[in-house]
């Protein structure tokens, strides 16, 4: 399978001038875990739910005051569309990762969660599962 028939077409998008405050308000209202940051027509970046945690409510930076390109991931992992779902899946496995925005012709056209691909393929979830899952206990 493709990840073009597994991707959400519906990106929420976001400007990297906008503040983090904003952006909460984006979440809430899509009810999304990602938006696509997008300057100048232009993918430039990613703000997750832990880039939130982790850049702004952890560093005690005011929402109000913080710009989301000041806390965006701006190593943009990426997949292309007419990759496989595998594909995206070891992806996200090798960097640790639940989100990949994907790409066809340079132009942004979808995201792809770990989600979608468990809607998907029921049978890879158990695979990323298992590297994510990791025993806090030794034989």
């Amino acid at each position: 399978m493709l990840v073009k028939e597994a991707m959400s077409k519906n990106l929420v998008t976001i400007n990297p001038d906008k503040s983090v405050y904003e952006a909460s308000i984006l979440y809430r209202d899509f009810k999304i875990g990602s938006l696509i940051v997008i300057e100048n027509g232009k993918c430039v970046g990613i703000l997750t739910e832990r880039d939130i945690i982790e850049r702004t409510i952890c560093e005690k930076r005011a929402p109000m005051d913080t710009n989301v390109g000041d806390i965006m991931s701006k190593d943009i992992k990426k997949v292309h569309s007419l990759d496989t779902i595998e594909k995206a899946l070891d992806m996200m496995i090798k960097n640790d990762i639940k989100k990949l925005p994907v790409f066809f012709k340079d132009e942004i056209v979808g995201i792809i969660t770990v989600t979608d691909i468990s809607k998907a393929r029921p049978d890879l979830s158990k695979r990323f599962m298992d590297s994510w899952v990791k025993p806090v206990w030794e034989d």
